[in-house]
């Protein structure tokens, strides 16, 4: 919690394997435009406490953690920006109580819907390949698998190497850098959450669908979509452009030569682009070469 206690909050949350580390770069940037930034750490994950069963972590246990913590800091007039399952979870706490925010920003992520059988069948088709495709070594992932080795490989795996997969999915090689992602998790007891969170992506599709119906599709508030164009997960697909046509009004940019970690990648240059965001300035993409 950072910056001006009559700041206007921003509301920052990471994803998966990361911390709130990942935005030390941001801090300091959105700060000196006078706002207030909260950066938490979800449960098992960072500074936050860690349950070591895997059975202790749930999409809906994220959702009403982070939930609660919004109400417990009466956040109002808040912007909302989330990467990775950042996104995920902080969408549906925004679709749960929208009146405390004022804007939306959200990179390399997503909200997956579906209804009635359709939803069904991508919950359990998707856990089923995921099982059959255990075990999975770091070595096939890095190689190119499908999605479904990713879930394999962090579920079913022995260990999770957040180092490793840090260079994999953003070019992260520096070692103190490397360092500071993994401090966390001296080992696999405390990585329960981190194995779990690939897992739980194709579930509560309907309630997700509830929330892009009765709030998203509504929308009448600034929501900037701001994806980069070199990231694994994302690149190659419409996620962002299905989100922008789907919240009217909805701003979108793209961030060029960037992977999926923006936030390590482009920090300051992110910020400032929310610094513009939360103005009403105009804002554009940018490259990771570009100077803003």
């Amino acid at each position: 919690d950072e910056g001006p206690r009559d700041g206007d909050p921003i509301f920052l949350l990471h994803g998966e394997p990361t911390w709130s580390y990942l935005f030390r770069k941001m801090i300091p940037v959105l700060t000196a435009e006078g706002h207030r930034v909260i950066v938490p750490d979800m449960i098992g994950f960072g500074r936050s406490d860690k349950p070591a069963s895997k059975g202790d972590y749930s999409y809906q246990f994220h959702i009403d953690t982070m939930l609660e913590l919004v109400r417990r800091l009466d956040l109002q007039k808040a912007t909302f920006f989330g990467q990775d399952w950042g996104g995920l979870v902080g969408l549906r706490v925004v679709s749960a109580e929208p009146e405390r925010f004022a804007r939306v920003v959200i990179s390399n992520t997503g909200l997956p819907a579906a209804t009635g059988f359709k939803a069904y069948a991508m919950e359990t088709g998707f856990k089923f390949l995921a099982w059959w495709a255990k075990p999975v070594s770091l070595e096939e992932l890095l190689e190119g698998g499908k999605f479904h080795y990713w879930v394999a490989y962090s579920y079913y795996g022995e260990d999770l190497d957040v180092g490793q997969l840090m260079g994999f999915m953003g070019d992260i090689q520096d070692p103190e850098v490397v360092s500071g992602y993994e401090a966390p998790y001296p080992d696999v007891r405390y990585k329960a959450g981190a194995q779990v969170f690939p897992y739980l992506i194709p579930t509560q599709l309907r309630e997700n669908e509830k929330a892009w119906q009765d709030v998203y599709e509504k929308w009448d508030k600034p929501f900037l979509v701001a994806f980069t164009d070199s990231d694994p997960v994302t690149s190659g697909t419409d996620i962002a452009q299905q989100i922008a046509e789907r919240v009217p009004g909805a701003t979108q940019v793209t961030i060029k030569g960037v992977g999926h970690f923006v936030q390590e990648e482009v920090g300051p240059e992110l910020a400032a682009l929310i610094n513009d965001f939360i103005a009403g300035r105009p804002v554009s993409g940018f490259s990771a070469a570009s100077d803003r």
